[in-house]
Parts: C-alpha cells; structure tokens; sequence
C-alpha cells in the first residue's frame, strides 16, 4: 500500500461523486468446500456482509452435494448478520460460445444444474464470463450465448444470471457494452438476466472509470440501462485503462487506485448492490480492503 493511498484512508479524503449513505454490501470471493454456514461466518470474521462462491470445481465440472441443513443454518446466519445478496460464480471452464459443440455442451450441463442447485439460496446471482468465439466472430457468439441463456432460464427461477464485463483479450465477448446489450436484447425471458460490472475489466477494456466514473456510468445507462446493474467485482488492476490484459492488483496498489474505487463503493447510484472483492489476497488481506473501503462510508 502507498503512503498516499494510507493518507487517504486516515483522513476520508475521497473526492468526487457525493457518498452513498445506503449500507455498503460488500465481501470477497470465499471457498466452498466447507459449506454454505462457513462462508457465512468467515464473512462475519473478515467485516463482510455478502460473499462470492463457485457452484463447482473453478477448473472442472464436479459440484459438491448440497447438505440442506447447512443451507438452512446459513439463511438463519444471514437473517440474523443482514446480509446481502450472494455472488455465484460459474466455472472458468465454461465457454457457452465455444466453437467445440462439447465445450457448448458442458456450459449448458452445467449451467442448468446450477440453476436448480441455487434455489437452495433463493433470490441470489449466478455470475458468468459470457465467454470467447474463439474464432468464429462476435455476432456468431452473441447468438451462442443467447441460444444457451434461452434454452436455461426459467420463468419461476428467483436466481438472475449475471453477464459479467470483460477486459476484452482475445476473443472475449463483453469487453463492450452494447456487447452485452446485444445479448440481453436475445434473451426471451429478460428480467432474469442482468450484470456483473467488473472494475479491473472495464478499466482495462478502455473505460476510465479512476477518471471519469461518472461518464461511465452514464454510459452504460445509455447501452444496458443501470436498472440491470446487479453486482460488482471490486479490484484494481496492474495494466492502464485499455490494456485488455485483465490482471487484478491489491486495492490502492494498481492503476484504479484505493480513492476511485471507494468512489464507486459509495456511489449513490451504486447503492445496495453487493460489491465482491476479487484481489490476490488471503483472509487477512481481505478484512484490511473491506476495513479500508467502509472507513470512507459518509465522508
């Protein structure tokens, strides 16, 4: 950490947008091989009052039995603490717009085994990477990524998918957001879908959020509409903005920097959303980020 970023913290000097006065949801990615009641109380333990999960093995496709009487130990944990909304988090092996009918194939397998594993947790995210065409073009994507959200959400599902942003290497499919737009405008059933803004993606897609962080937010009202905001991952990033490169840094040590993500931790228009840490940390370092970013709360 730097010593400008420590004299921020000390004085509450965060300039910019006002502060939201709303509670400030926010937590980390946690494992989940303990169970659902674990998660909860090493939230409790680190300051946070939401968290990120994996349905699955991040780099395969085993899911760990779900134990109900965890689940319901959980919600009673959560009632009792006020937390959140929860973040899941599909694997990383999953490309829905893969140009391998297999790999298409496991995306939706696993998708919908998780969407009925998640209403054990009712009314909570399901994030996604919208994934890479590897080839094939965006709008052969697009229509992959929407062909699978079409043939998975259901009406009575309370989980809405998230499309998380990108940084945009490679072939990735939403490092824009009239790409996202376009995906969301596919979807039959849209009030079940929404998005997971990424602050080291987005940077790194080329918008500037440490500079203008209101010119973004306005502009992704223009494309997508804020209304379909529903998470945020909060990390910095060690590239500039517009590298797509997509490598997350310790909040006030990459290029975002600790006083524009406080910013937009207490945006007024950010309100109420959970905000998820996904720095290179351990416990630890992530009940110093949540101690840091709730310390400006109202300053």
């Amino acid at each position: 950490m730097t010593a400008h970023t420590e004299n921020i913290i000390k004085t509450g000097a965060v300039k910019g947008a006002a502060l939201s006065a709303a509670p400030l949801y926010i937590g980390c990615h946690l494992s989940s091989v303990k169970g659902f009641e674990n998660m909860g109380r090493e939230a409790l333990s680190i300051g946070a009052d939401t968290f990120q999960f994996f349905t699955r093995n991040p780099r395969g496709g085993r899911a760990k039995a779900i134990d109900p009487e965890d689940v319901r130990r959980f919600k009673e944990l959560a009632r009792e603490h006020g937390f959140g909304r929860l973040v899941a988090h599909a694997p990383y092996t999953l490309n829905p717009c893969s140009a391998t009918e297999k790999v298409r194939a496991f995306a939706y397998t696993a998708m919908s085994d998780d969407m009925e594993r998640m209403e054990y947790i009712p009314g909570n995210y399901y994030n996604f990477h919208p994934g890479s065409h590897v080839g094939q073009g965006v709008e052969k994507g697009i229509a992959l990524i929407t062909d699978l959200l079409n043939r998975i959400i259901k009406p009575e599902q309370s989980t809405v998918i998230l499309l998380e942003t990108m940084a945009g290497k490679g072939s990735e499919i939403g490092g824009r957001f009239e790409e996202l737009r376009e995906i969301i405008d596919g979807v039959e059933i849209d009030e079940k879908i929404g998005v997971c803004l990424d602050t080291c993606h987005v940077s790194d897609a080329g918008y500037d959020i440490a500079g203008d962080l209101d010119g973004v937010l306005d502009e992704f009202d223009r494309v997508i509409g804020l209304d379909r905001l529903k998470a945020l991952h909060i990390n910095d990033s060690m590239n500039p903005v517009g590298a797509r490169k997509d490598r997350h840094a310790k909040i006030g040590e990459g290029t975002i920097g600790y006083e524009a993500l406080s910013r937009i931790v207490h945006h007024p228009k950010l309100a109420g959303l959970p905000c998820i840490l996904e720095t290179p940390n351990d416990l630890a370092g992530y009940a110093r980020e949540i101690e840091m970013l709730r310390e400006t709360a109202g300053k």
